[in-house]
């Protein structure tokens, strides 16, 4: 049986978190839906309590697997793959698509509820120190947001833009583009590549959905995607779907030997 171990993304009584701090785990999360693939997720609240310090990590027998990307590429060594029906020029394409998230978008969201005063001090800072012990919570979120914000600035504040209020409104400017690229992508569609979610609906999702259902004080950027009705349509579809507890259950019990049929991917 694999494992991942993941910190405490979400109350123990619901399915996905309303606000997920760490984006790429959401992504993690759904793509182990999506593939089918056996996992049993347990939530700790401290990294030093996971076998490598790390989080998250995946324990599979005596391997442990550090970084969503390397859990991804596990899994789909392993034939837990969501990206086996796709053409070599939508693999392509997805590649593409989430270099393209990487670039423009996850520094938005990055912002948004690490850096941006208002959200971090009344939202993210709060929940993410009620969710650690002490005293981790003391100093680990504030690292976490200088960390966000030196990102930010050595990936975007590169000349001819300087100042930080610069480098926002390039960041925001570039961010709502990328939504609406993705919108005019997904269309009338219910996923971006036919009737199956594949590893980009995974990835949009786990940037989206968080800044979708988070309760921001500050909410200029997450207005901007509440327009987009198709993207918010695809986050609700995803939640009902693959994160509600009967749903999940019946289409992991029914489509995991579907899912798992073969190891070939085009990415």
């Amino acid at each position: 049986m694999l494992r991942t171990i993941i910190t405490p993304e979400q109350n123990r009584n619901r399915n996905f978190p309303v606000c997920n701090v760490h984006l790429h785990l959401s992504s993690l999360q759904a793509y182990g839906k999506f593939s089918r693939a056996p996992l049993k997720v347990h939530y700790v609240n401290n990294p030093w309590k996971s076998p490598t310090g790390n989080l998250p990590v995946l324990i599979s027998e005596d391997t442990h697997v550090v970084k969503p990307d390397n859990i991804l590429n596990f899994l789909r060594k392993r034939k837990y793959n969501a990206d086996y029906d796709l053409t070599a020029k939508e693999g392509a394409d997805t590649l593409a698509f989430i270099a393209l998230l990487e670039e423009k978008l996850r520094p938005a969201l990055l912002h948004t509820f690490w850096v941006d005063v208002e959200n971090y001090c009344n939202l993210t800072r709060p929940w993410f120190a009620a969710r650690i012990p002490f005293p981790l919570n003391l100093y680990l979120p504030g690292q976490m947001s200088r960390s966000a914000l030196n990102h930010i600035v050595l990936t975007k504040g590169e000349p001819p833009i300087y100042s930080i209020k610069e480098v926002e409104g390039q960041l925001y400017r570039d961010a709502k583009e990328c939504l609406n690229l993705l919108s005019y992508r997904l269309g009338t569609s219910e996923y971006f590549f036919g009737k199956m979610p594949t590893s980009l609906d995974a990835f949009v999702f786990g940037l989206l959905a968080p800044l979708y259902k988070a309760k921001l004080p500050s909410a200029h950027f997450q207005n901007h995607l509440t327009q987009l009705q198709n993207l918010c349509h695809f986050c609700d579809n995803i939640l009902m779907q693959y994160f509600t507890q009967n749903s999940a259950d019946g289409r992991q019990s029914s489509e995991q030997s579907a899912t798992q049929v073969s190891g070939r991917s085009n990415l």
